[in-house]
């Protein structure tokens, strides 16, 4: 299969490592000057490599399969990218894409067992229909990682280059291409030469907007705006502010599993990064999803000047923003930069005589988020409501007398009366009955 030299496309590709020493162990096959026992510890490393790729996946049936069809839909070129955005294209790219994908086919349809004969192993035979352990597989939801093996089982069925290439387009159409396509949440990264990375975060927590008991209405201000985006509609920056464990960063986290199978995607960025915002958004503007860039907890002491940053990039640069980026931010402060008592002052204030002209400067970060939602600690009645209503959801069994008295003598010493205490009182809830 040194054939695989030949793609023009879809080369130097992640994790392509394994592909180029089983072309080489295919190619040795028919070579009788090549001794069997010097392949071995390159058959067996492929071999476990693969496996390890199960694990790490949640991969499933023929591995060799799966990790084909895993470098096809990770690689981005300029056809996949082109197939994501606009579906089926036509002239001389597609051409070159039915080349690299004749060469493809080629590879799933080998018979590994060839190996097992060569090598004297049941090895290929385990892995060409392997059986993944429960509870494996990180790297993807599982919506997409069961597609990818529906995808490999499709593939390997194929007649033709061109019915192939049919099944890739409809998937990259579908689903998109590499990091950006495959997974829903990221940070930002440097490399080794200092350029700026968008790098996937592989585990997220799968928080529904319904598991947030209450805030009904900010809730549907949340989904009304983000709706709006994903769907192409004119929609604002979004700023979430109020007190402190009231679930702002588990609405953010909602709207995304809502929302990421209509291609919504999140980018985490922190206040040191925002210097480094232009170059994420250059790397995203013209991918076929829909980006938040996701701010937590942000807030601006006296003296940080970061905040500059970002008014430049939401509004008043001289680029516009893109139509397939917003920005959304959680905050305990309303206003985002701590106001001194001085600068109220207008005349009187030594260090700055024009101290009316800094508090407009600060507060024009936050007009900058056409939607402000507030998201206040409940109060008693409702805090209580929020108790019931998580240990029905967990199954406590807890006469309601006695388990509201537990939650308040736990909220007096925890926190307060806040969504995120009463969540904290029922993991202790659990945690006991787990010990019994």
């Amino acid at each position: 299969m040194s054939e695989i030299q030949e793609c023009v496309l879809y080369r130097d590709m992640e994790h392509g490592e394994i592909l180029l020493e089983m072309a080489k162990l295919m190619d040795a096959l028919s070579d009788d000057r090549k001794d069997p026992d010097s392949l071995k510890p390159v058959f067996f490393r492929c071999v476990g490599e693969l496996v390890e790729m199960a694990g790490a996946y949640g991969f499933s049936g023929n591995l060799w399969h799966d990790y084909l069809t895993l470098l096809l839909v990770n690689h981005e070129n300029a056809f996949s990218t082109a197939c994501e955005i606009r579906g089926a294209v036509g002239g001389s790219i597609q051409e070159l894409a039915l080349h690299d994908f004749e060469i493809f086919r080629n590879l799933y349809a080998f018979d590994l067992t060839a190996f097992d004969r060569l090598f004297h192993t049941s090895c290929c035979r385990i892995i060409c229909s392997y059986q993944a352990a429960e509870n494996t597989g990180k790297m993807f939801n599982r919506r997409v990682r069961d597609r990818i093996c529906d995808m490999s089982r499709t593939l390997a069925q194929t007649e033709n280059s061109t019915e192939f290439m049919e099944d890739m387009v409809r998937f990259y159409k579908d689903f998109g291409v590499g990091k950006l396509g495959l997974h829903k949440a990221f940070r930002i990264e440097h490399d080794e030469k200092g350029n700026v990375v968008i790098a996937p975060i592989k585990r997220i927590a799968h928080v529904a907007l319904d598991d947030l008991v209450g805030y009904e209405i900010p809730k549907q201000k949340l989904i009304e705006n983000t709706e709006a985006f994903v769907r192409g509609r004119k929609a604002n920056n979004c700023l979430l502010f109020g007190d402190a464990g009231t679930g702002k960063s588990s609405s953010i986290k909602g709207i995304l599993n809502r929302y990421y199978d209509e291609g919504l995607r999140i980018i985490e960025v922190y206040k040191h990064q925002f210097k480094d915002l232009n170059q994420v958004i250059s790397q995203v503007k013209d991918r076929n999803y829909k980006f938040i860039i996701y701010m937590d907890d942000l807030s601006f002491e006296e003296f940080e000047i970061e905040y500059k940053y970002l008014k430049a990039v939401i509004e008043g640069g001289l680029e516009r923003k893109p139509d397939n980026i917003l920005i959304y931010a959680t905050s305990n402060r309303r206003h985002l930069v701590r106001e001194r008592s001085g600068d109220k002052l207008e005349l009187n204030d030594e260090d700055d005589l024009h101290s009316s002209d800094t508090v407009q400067e600060k507060l024009s970060l936050v007009y900058r988020f056409g939607v402000r939602i507030y998201f206040g600690a409940p109060g008693r009645r409702e805090f209580q409501n929020i108790v019931k209503v998580l240990a029905e959801r967990n199954g406590i069994k807890i006469p309601e007398e006695k388990l509201l008295l537990e939650a308040g003598q736990w909220e007096l010493s925890h926190g307060g009366l806040t969504g995120r205490t009463a969540q904290q009182f029922i993991d202790h809830l659990l945690g006991k009955e787990s010990e019994s």
